[in-house]
């Protein structure tokens, strides 16, 4: 496993959790350490996702500022053998 691998992988089990948190207080929602947990994992995401995003582009169009969506190397450009 490559590095952007690696940090897409931490990103992505951020996410989920910050996620299943959120579904969590939805049923409930007088769960304060929940409440905290959530606010830590979006936090987390947050610096995960800027720190990737500096490193290797935007992660989708929604994130991405300016035209650094329409740069290459596109996603499917990307190869198993490149470090991009």
């Amino acid at each position: 496993m490559n590095n952007r691998e690696h940090d897409l992988l931490r990103l992505s089990a951020v996410q989920f959790s910050a996620w299943e948190l959120h579904m969590y207080l939805d049923t409930h929602p007088n769960d304060k350490l929940a409440k905290e947990r959530y606010k830590k994992y979006m936090a987390e995401y947050e610096v995960l996702l800027a720190d990737f995003e500096q490193k290797y582009g935007p992660v989708n169009q929604t994130t991405s500022k300016g035209n650094a969506w329409l740069s290459d190397p596109w996603p499917w450009d990307i190869s198993k053998e490149c470090e991009c």
